[in-house]
């Protein structure tokens, strides 16, 4: 055997095997995009009805601010598995719940009850009292949740923590 044959052999070996070990490194690679752009399709995160309170303890009116455990809360987590919402009683049966997250960045806004706007203290992000945005960066209302009334148990209807939108 002459040595040309040998060298393209070796040659073509070292090719396929370049292109196999590729190939592999692509698809591997890959799986967690794939993962990351199918799972919104896959999973569905539950919505539940959690308690924040007797209907007797929100005054009208007035806004307070609640907690409660997250729709997907896992029994590791600890107080990670819960989080806020600020409930305003606008009338006998009537409530509003706005996520206590700024939607510029995730920041936990806070009520100012004398200037009736909620304030961000991270970038001077600043909401109206209906959630809609004030002034600032954020780039959208506060998020909004699903409030109802049962058994004088005022409820809130959990789903995933708001995520940002910075790009908008």
């Amino acid at each position: 055997m002459s040595e040309d044959t040998t060298d393209e052999k070796r040659r073509g070996f070292l090719i396929k095997l370049s292109l196999g070990v590729a190939s592999l490194t692509a698809v591997v690679a890959g799986i967690p995009v794939l993962a990351a752009l199918f799972a919104p399709l896959i999973e569905k995160t539950p919505q539940v009805w959690r308690n924040v309170g007797l209907l007797d303890n929100f005054q009208i009116g007035t806004t307070k601010l609640v907690t409660f455990e997250n729709a997907n809360a896992e029994t590791w987590a600890g107080v990670t598995t819960h989080t806020a919402a600020w409930l305003r009683r606008d009338a006998v049966n009537k409530f509003t719940a706005f996520a206590a997250n700024c939607t510029h960045l995730g920041c936990p806004v806070r009520w100012e009850n004398d200037a009736q706007l909620f304030m961000c203290p991270c970038h001077g992000g600043v909401y109206y009292k209906d959630g809609s945005v004030a002034a600032g960066p954020p780039p959208k209302s506060l998020v909004q949740y699903p409030v109802r009334i049962s058994r004088n148990q005022v409820q809130v209807q959990t789903s995933p923590i708001p995520i940002t939108n910075i790009s908008a």
